[in-house]
């Protein structure tokens, strides 16, 4: 596939290394732009570019960059991305240590993908928000292995979840169907699923066992 990634921090960077070693089609931008990506564009052969045309003609697209950072995306980034385009939105809302309060979260009680999916005018898959980096590159393992890991996965879209659950599947993860954006609280930061590192079966109960009710750490 023709994939565009904006932000090459820890997941945008480790994406940006799984995905051009499994042979796919990768652009990746950053907000500093892509003179800082060179060395990642060399190591990956990823072409660098600028988060205005990282998704021109991509048949996915990954948004990996601090939450206070969504609005500030260009407008239009994704006008000229290929048709269906599905787009994972990874991020997570962290006030107190990063993003400040986001009132429609916090007060409103948006889903914080919820929120990026209307920041950018597209729907978004919710996926790989509770995944460590280094799991991304270590972690992988053949499909039907035991223990292989899962991870939750969350989206209004149909058609986009099962390209990206494939995706995934292709990185090496099994994956749990979370619900619709509307239920993607059960893998926000502090649910029982966030960063667990575990298979399907524990993956489903983690999701089960999830309050919609944001402790205390992750509010303002």
């Amino acid at each position: 596939m023709k994939i565009g990634i904006i932000g090459a921090g820890n997941i945008g960077g480790n994406l940006t290394r799984r995905l051009t070693a499994l042979g796919h089609d990768v652009s990746v931008a950053n907000s500093r732009g892509p003179h800082t990506l060179t060395a990642l564009a060399e190591e990956t052969g990823a072409t660098a570019a600028t988060v205005a045309d990282v998704a021109r003609g991509a048949e996915l697209v990954v948004v990996t960059v601090p939450l206070k950072a969504v609005p500030d995306l260009p407008s239009g980034f994704l006008d000229e991305a290929a048709d269906g385009v599905a787009v994972i939105d990874t991020g997570n809302y962290y006030p107190r240590q990063r993003d400040g309060k986001i009132a429609a979260i916090e007060d409103e009680g948006l889903t914080e993908s919820r929120w990026t999916a209307q920041q950018i005018g597209h729907t978004v898959i919710k996926a790989f928000n509770g995944t460590y980096a280094q799991d991304i590159l270590d972690r992988p393992g053949p499909a039907g292995a035991p223990g292989r890991m899962a991870l939750p996965v969350a989206g209004d879209d149909e058609a986009a979840k099962r390209v990206v659950r494939g995706l995934i599947d292709e990185l090496g993860f099994d994956t749990v169907d979370s619900g619709t954006l509307d239920d993607s609280w059960r893998q926000q930061p502090g649910t029982p699923v966030y960063g667990l590192q575990a298979g399907t079966e524990a993956v489903t109960k983690a999701l089960a066992e999830a309050s919609a009710e944001r402790t205390a750490d992750f509010r303002a």
